[in-house]
């Protein structure tokens, strides 16, 4: 099957969504499928680099930090992916790309399957200074992006229960991303553990503490340096994996709680490298409910991490209270389950061994099967539709 996978955030960025269309393009080249990729470049120019075609654009952070909008279409990409005429178009991205999947899906008669991976409302102090205009802006949004597609794949019940809030009409699947489980059942010798955590300058008798993402405002990280600072029954280090815009403010409030060297920033880390972080850390923390579906989540679990999380709806397929972690809603609840954790030696290593077992069904040969199962789906009914049209 020849499909077109159409995104705004491409390599070398990393977040969720890059995460999500590598995994789904590779799985899908490797069962034989043909894929190209339509995407922005990071310069004004537009060019090819084998299947993946990038279009030029301009930086956009002033309306969410390291985003881009495009600038005039290419036309002659856009003739050439036409000519190619793909059977599917799946967008992932609302913005830049989406025009050009639905251009292209026209022109062609493929269906036009589009991924919800963010809920805008949870981003409405990038544009909006009015949290209530902002949140009916993205609802109105979102009916606009998902009345053009045939149908719209959420990655959480989660997500799916906003859409339907939103009053999107078209058919919504759910179907949570996969990733590369084997990155993360590797083991780390004792050693590579040792030297990683010296290079941190993290203390050996430390439980680590582990949040891995974007250091933003949506992300409520400042909530865990806030209870990291209230915790001394048990000495532990706050590690924080990923950059972004709020860093500064929160090593400022890491400073002005007195916990500075108890709470390690790491920076941006290569993909690659993000598993050994999982391997030194103990517990997995989160004090996010942004999420769409928090692919750190499953990539913590299969590392054998139990989840320490703030209660949120996208956990509720993954994250079993006092089995594979905890869910809490306010410090006391924090605290009573760090407690717990750290208390009980063997609870740990039970703990991690379901962690362990629950990641099993996010793999990216699992998601890319229900993913393709959908274009099949998809591409059957609007036979159908043609056939009747024409009776």
């Amino acid at each position: 099957m020849r499909i077109l996978i159409t995104t705004d955030w491409y390599e070398p960025t990393i977040n969720g969504v890059v995460r999500s269309v590598l995994n789904l393009r590779k799985e899908l080249l490797r069962k034989g499928h043909e894929v190209r990729v339509l995407t922005l470049s990071q310069s004004t120019l537009s060019f090819r680099e084998n299947d993946v075609f990038f279009l030029g654009s301009i930086p956009a952070g002033a309306v969410y930090p390291g985003a881009r909008l495009r600038l005039l279409p290419n036309e002659s990409i856009v003739r050439e992916l036409i000519s190619w005429r793909p059977e599917i178009v799946h967008s992932q991205c609302e913005f830049s790309t989406f025009r050009f999947a639905r251009r292209i899906a026209s022109a062609v008669g493929a269906p036009l399957i589009h991924t919800y991976h963010t809920v805008y409302e949870n981003y409405t102090h990038y544009f909006s200074p009015s949290e209530k205009w902002g949140r009916a802006v993205a609802a109105a949004f979102s009916r606009h992006i998902a009345s053009a597609a045939d149908c719209v794949i959420a990655p959480t019940e989660k997500t799916a229960e906003l859409l339907r809030g939103y009053r999107v009409n078209c058919p919504i699947r759910v179907i949570p991303t996969g990733i590369d489980l084997s990155l993360f059942y590797s083991e780390m010798i004792p050693q590579k553990r040792r030297e990683l955590r010296r290079s941190l300058d993290i203390p050996d008798d430390h439980r680590i503490l582990l949040y891995v993402g974007r250091l933003a405002q949506e992300k409520n990280v400042e909530e865990l340096i806030r209870y990291v600072a209230h915790v001394s029954f048990f000495p532990v280090t706050l590690l924080l994996v990923g950059d972004g815009p709020y860093r500064g403010e929160l090593e400022v409030l890491a400073a002005k709680r007195g916990v500075a060297d108890r709470v390690k920033f790491a920076g941006a880390v290569p993909p690659r490298q993000v598993a050994a972080y999982y391997q030194i850390g103990d517990l997995f923390v989160s004090a996010s409910t942004s999420e769409t579906q928090g692919l750190t989540y499953i990539e913590a679990l299969a590392s054998g991490l139990p989840l320490l999380c703030r209660e949120d709806p996208c956990l509720d397929e993954i994250l079993i209270d006092g089995q594979n972690g905890w869910r809490y809603s306010d410090e006391q609840g924090f605290r009573f389950a760090l407690t717990e954790f750290l208390r009980d030696a063997g609870g740990r290593r039970a703990m991690q061994t379901v962690a362990r077992s629950l990641s099993q069904g996010y793999s990216m040969e699992t998601f890319a099967g229900r993913v393709f199962g959908i274009y099949q789906q998809q591409m059957q009914r609007n036979k159908a539709m043609e056939t009747v049209g024409t009776i």
